[in-house]
């Protein structure tokens, strides 16, 4: 049977062991990022949970993992004749991708298993934490399933399976933070609009996921390549590819690697939805700072909220007009970043627009 400790009296180890987990999931996600723009995805072509926790240790053993990696598509259409220091420079990032997920597979469950054991978890802390290490195992499986889309007939991988893997690793991020403002429960007090202000929150914040899942397509689809221009798109603000209606067959959607169609429609939306997303945000924040009841810490989470919104949309135009020939990649990783940063300071403005809890969590 298990124990359970009080609500009130959750540990400080656990709540940096929460910590440094959010924050290992952050740095996995700006290491994807890296391996998908450095184009270093499909460099390893096995699933070895276990054995492939070790690089090559020898020119053979390189020249093995070389001889695979020359029978996949990426090989043949883009890096025919590609040298072995090549390669490994861009093994080095999936190796390191993938070492940092098994890395976290450690740091999450054996101290898991600890917490359990000593009954430091409360009732309300076990089941989300179940329910994370439930994700993170789906998010490998989703991993691998994306990589095996790129040694088929495409020479990158799939940009929906992008897309998806991209997106859970998302949710991961935010149920994690989500659990840490419950863990350690910043002061809420203070008056605020809720009749319309939580609903609203919550509004931006699935409308910044999807501005997330466009640019996972975006980087998915080079779609940047396209357009590499700001604020017009080569001179449109709406391509004519989007007003022939010919275009809007279900073959564009499949192949969308082989037509313009697709990039510029993802462009097209990223570009809107961020559009959309800040003057939502700006709005919310003037609105909100006018209540003159409102806490101190929302008022400094709205400050820290537009100064985000700020620079991703610098960061954005600037990776974008940078696009030429190739997507820069210090840029996007950045603006992937910054994605990241501007969901989490959406998620604790939303926290506080919440009820105001009772008691505040205390440490042993």
């Amino acid at each position: 049977m298990f124990r359970f400790t009080e609500d009130t009296r959750i540990s400080k180890a656990v709540k940096i062991w929460l910590l440094t987990g959010l924050l290992m999931v952050f740095m996995q996600i700006v290491i994807g990022g890296i391996t998908r723009l450095t184009g270093s995805g499909l460099s390893i072509t096995r699933w070895e949970i276990v054995t492939g926790a070790l690089p090559p240790l020898n020119e053979a053993q390189w020249q093995d993992e070389f001889a695979l990696y020359q029978q996949t598509p990426q090989y043949h259409k883009i890096n025919q004749g590609m040298s072995l220091d090549a390669f490994k420079f861009i093994y080095f990032w999936e190796y390191f991708h993938r070492l940092w997920a098994r890395l976290m597979f450690f740091v999450f469950v054996i101290p898991f298993a600890f917490f359990l054991y000593r009954g430091m978890f409360s009732r309300r802390l076990l089941p989300r934490m179940l329910i994370v290490v439930a994700l993170a195992g789906l998010e490998g499986f989703f991993g691998w399933i994306m990589v095996a889309s790129g040694l088929i007939q495409r020479p990158w991988v799939n940009a929906y399976n992008l897309t998806l893997h991209l997106c859970m690793a998302i949710v991961i991020f935010n149920y994690l933070l989500w659990t840490i403002f419950i863990v350690y429960q910043p002061i809420k007090d203070g008056a605020v609009p809720k009749r319309w202000g939580n609903k609203f929150a919550w509004f931006m914040v699935a409308l910044a996921f999807i501005q997330i899942a466009l640019g996972a397509m975006m980087s998915g689809t080079k779609a940047g390549l396209s357009y590499p221009t700001w604020p017009d798109m080569n001179g449109h603000y709406l391509p004519g590819i989007l007003l022939d209606g010919s275009s809007w067959i279900p073959e564009n959607f499949r192949n969308y690697d082989i037509n313009a169609f697709m990039p510029t429609l993802i462009q097209f939306l990223h570009r809107n939805t961020a559009y959309l997303l800040s003057a939502l945000i700006f709005y919310f924040v003037w609105r909100i700072n006018k209540q003159t009841s409102i806490s101190r810490l929302l008022r400094l989470g709205n400050i820290a909220l537009v100064v985000m919104l700020l620079l991703q949309v610098l960061l954005g135009i600037f990776t974008l007009i940078h696009c030429k020939g190739s997507i820069p990649v210090t840029l996007g990783v950045l603006h992937q970043a910054g994605a990241i940063f501007l969901m989490g300071i959406l998620l604790f403005v939303t926290y506080l627009m919440e009820t105001p809890d009772k008691p505040r969590l205390t440490e042993n």
